[in-house]
């Protein structure tokens, strides 16, 4: 797609409140470029099976498989994700096109509405392990307990009293206007993050020209996802694997931490490294094998 000007963009997304808010920040962009863009909902499987967890019904690659099926058969010509959404490898035909400015990367406590304190008698919803393994040693007199649903079908099921907190992602929670909510945030070194969590990619088809997201994409958010995904890929962290990695940057220069997890034993640790930036996926891979090398 190289004339922009004469058709209209159309973008695939999941139909969620919160895929949409962010399917319209694309959208929005590309009307301010003055294109014509149009939201496409799609409903994943992921979306449509609630009642397992993520790890029983085959991980992330249920959330984007109807999408990237439609950008395979020119039903939609973008797809826009949650970058901790998206499977650790992504289909060469159909390549992350560009990074969204990172939105907050901490996760956050959530009480009931109208709670003053929590509730301990009650458990914590989190479907997360990577969330359950670093809270235990946070609060290690609450039960944690698996959460199904988007974020408004969660919320409503803590605020009917099924969980005495949730542990959800301020990203989220911000962009759907719900920021009130927040009780308490999590630093990223209380709980490190999801890879790529706050940041959204813009999915599209090889061999197209998309030099019209190039002012949406954000450099950062890209270097710091691609070392992110790297240290995750490299140890197999999907859903079923507590394993985490949150980059920052400073200038040309990409600071790394990673959580290991090492299941035999049960044992995890954090690790961090430093390196430049264009050198992102090497150094998460590098960091990734000095961490799984201490249990060897």
């Amino acid at each position: 797609m190289t004339d922009n000007n004469n058709e209209i963009i159309r973008i695939g997304s999941r139909e969620s409140r919160l895929a949409m808010i962010q399917t319209e920040i694309v959208r929005d962009f590309l009307e301010e470029q003055g294109m014509e863009a149009e939201i496409i909902g799609l409903t994943t499987t992921g979306d449509r099976i609630l009642n397992k967890t993520l790890d029983k019904i085959g991980g992330k690659g249920l959330f984007v498989r109807e999408l990237d099926q439609a950008l395979l058969d020119g039903r939609t010509d973008l797809s826009v994700h949650s970058m901790k959404d998206m499977p650790m490898i992504v289909p060469e035909e159909l390549p992350v096109v560009a990074f969204s400015r990172r939105e907050d990367p901490r996760d956050v406590l959530v009480l009931p509405e109208g709670a003053s304190g929590l509730d301990r008698t009650r458990p914590i919803g989190s479907s997360s392990l990577r969330r359950k393994l670093q809270l235990a040693q946070l609060m290690p007199d609450c039960e944690f307990k698996s959460v199904r649903g988007n974020v408004l079908t969660r919320l409503e099921k803590l605020d009917r009293g099924e969980y005495g907190a949730l542990v959800l992602a301020a990203a989220g929670l911000k962009r759907l206007g719900l920021e009130h909510r927040i009780s308490r945030y999590f630093s990223t070194d209380e709980i490190m993050p999801a890879a790529g969590q706050g940041v959204l990619v813009v999915q599209g088809r090889r061999g197209e020209d998309y030099a019209y997201l190039q002012e949406f994409d954000d450099r950062d958010s890209r270097v710091c996802s691609l070392a992110e995904r790297a240290f995750v890929r490299y140890l197999d962290g999907g859903c079923t694997s507590p394993v985490a990695a949150y980059g920052k940057t400073d200038g040309n220069t990409v600071h790394l931490t990673g959580l290991y997890y090492h299941d035999p034993t049960g044992q995890w640790h954090k690790d961090s490294i430093d390196g430049p930036s264009e050198e992102a996926e090497d150094l998460g891979i590098a960091l990734a094998k000095r961490m799984k090398g201490r249990y060897i």
